[in-house]
């Protein structure tokens, strides 16, 4: 709370007195749906190893912070509820049993590389092995190790990637047994979640964020929404069925699949998504082409909105601006670049990411009245 007051104080000079209090997350621990560990052979330790403790260099959890090469072998993770614990533990064990290989992150070699798990509010559960080579035999055998122990997960996936980085955006996540997605509840809206989907990583906390966007919105079923950087179009659906048409715009072509998915899936015949870099997309002609929008709906990544959507803003001239963002530095430089013709009327941070400096904040912003 006190970030955000200072960063709006600070670059946007903007009243911060404004700001309501901070909405705290119900649960501190066990609140995230997802989560990536990482197989490595350079385990860090906390301490040093006693003189006579057997030692072994292999790990299965986080990256030391600033150190690429150096993993911390977790037991017990209070970020995930289980059976996130239980599934890693047994991975773990039973690649220490089998004598398969982590992954050495100079050389790039070993069998195991990542581990991604899932899951949703009512208990359904993703697991995700990345595997750094194509041995069909020894994936089958830790597959079907998991599903041994853990019949009730309700999607296995894993994928192939002998690439330098571990990024799996472009890599193909293959279908071993299950569906290939979870599917996620949130008020009366459906929302399928795939391996690679973006999805709020605090469910419950994402749930009273899309209402704050949604009542600062305050929309009567008239309007027309733009939904700029709609990710799989989550706000879009939680404010579609209180306008007249939504339109979301995203680059990620995949998060637009999923958005179009989902969008079916809560038969919401009202809402458009379109793939595209949001600079090029949102341009006068496709403002003219679409209808001048009266509710905008920002929620970019952390590096804030490009110059020339501000301009393709102050251009669409909204009656309203609903700015959500997980910077609240960038957003509030970007809020005084549209302060000339927008003042901000309600600001409301919401704490995502309990233990962490992290934090989501939503600004309304109304036209400013043409003075005499």
């Amino acid at each position: 709370e006190k970030q955000v007051k200072d960063q709006f104080e600070r670059i946007g000079k903007i009243n911060t007195g404004l700001i309501q209090p901070i909405l705290p997350s119900e649960e501190v621990f066990h609140y995230r749906n997802k989560l990536e560990f990482t197989f490595s052979n350079r385990r860090w330790y906390m301490e040093a190893p006693g003189e006579n403790e057997t030692v072994s260099r292999n790990a299965l959890g986080f990256h030391i912070p600033g150190r690429f090469d150096r993993v911390l072998d977790i037991e017990t993770c209070h970020l995930q509820p289980e059976p996130s614990n239980a599934i890693r533990t047994a991975i773990r064990e039973f690649a220490m049993a089998h004598q398969l290989e982590f992954h050495d992150p100079y050389t790039h070699e070993g069998f195991l590389r990542n581990l991604l798990i899932r899951n949703t509010v009512d208990g359904q559960v993703m697991v995700v092995v990345t595997f750094t080579l194509d041995d069909k035999e020894k994936r089958e055998q830790l597959l079907n190790d998991i599903l041994l122990k853990f019949p009730s997960v309700h999607s296995l996936m894993y994928v192939i990637n002998p690439k330098m980085n571990d990024s799996i955006a472009d890599m193909e996540a293959i279908l071993y047994k299950g569906e290939p997605w979870l599917t996620e509840t949130m008020e009366n809206l459906k929302f399928r979640v795939g391996p690679k989907s973006f999805f709020q990583t605090n469910t419950r906390q994402g749930l009273r964020l899309y209402q704050v966007a949604r009542d600062f919105a305050g929309l009567t079923g008239n309007e027309v929404v733009y939904d700029l950087y709609t990710g799989t179009g989550t706000i879009a659906m939680f404010l579609a069925r209180s306008a007249r048409k939504v339109i979301g715009i995203e680059y990620i072509e995949e998060a637009i699949h999923d958005a179009n998915v989902n969008a079916r899936l809560n038969a919401l015949g009202n809402c458009e998504f379109i793939a595209g870099d949001m600079k090029d997309v949102f341009t006068d002609e496709f403002i003219f082409s679409k209808g001048k929008p009266d509710v905008i709906v920002l929620d970019p990544p952390r590096a804030g909105v490009h110059e020339k959507v501000i301009d393709g803003i102050l251009f669409a001239q909204p009656r309203k601006i609903v700015y959500v963002s997980c910077n609240p530095a960038t957003q509030a430089r970007d809020i005084s670049r549209l302060a000339e013709f927008y003042e901000v009327t309600r600001i409301q941070p919401v704490d995502m990411f309990p233990h962490t400096q992290h934090v989501e904040n939503v600004a309304l912003l109304e036209r400013r009245r043409p003075t005499a």
